[in-house]
């Protein structure tokens, strides 16, 4: 599921009382999207859960993000977790126009399919305008 698509699951859920926690690795989508809370995961997109074949990444990356349920109080907040994917060769590929990441800046300009859809994202105030 893609990152915006969570971050209004998550803001609905927590609307009517249950608690969330997003995790994934695109940061501007998140900051975008403002899920209730968050933990950011600076590894490739496809890898929100940690590093393939690697049990000990998966189970710090879930661990760390969990612990966001008792140590994020600001609504909003996204954390930033500690893990390291090892080396940024990735990095590259994510900012190139071709390859299987290729991750661009965000526009940070709300898009909406019909004017009464941007009327009650007004009205709920999930923007301003």
């Amino acid at each position: 599921m893609c990152h915006q698509t969570v971050c209004l699951v998550a803001r609905h859920l927590e609307a009517n009382g249950i608690p969330t926690l997003c995790l994934g690795s695109a940061l501007d989508i998140f900051n975008a999207g403002r899920p209730p809370r968050a933990s950011f995961l600076d590894y490739p997109l496809g890898h929100s859960a940690g590093k393939p074949f690697a049990p000990a990444d998966q189970l710090s990356v879930v661990r760390a993000a969990l612990a966001g349920f008792e140590q994020i109080t600001v609504p909003g907040t996204v954390a930033r977790l500690v893990n390291d994917w090892g080396n940024d060769d990735w990095r590259a590929e994510a900012g190139a126009t071709q390859g299987q990441d290729t991750r661009e800046a965000r526009d940070e300009t709300p898009q909406f399919q019909l004017p009464a859809d941007r009327d009650a994202a007004l009205a709920s105030g999930a923007i301003r305008a």
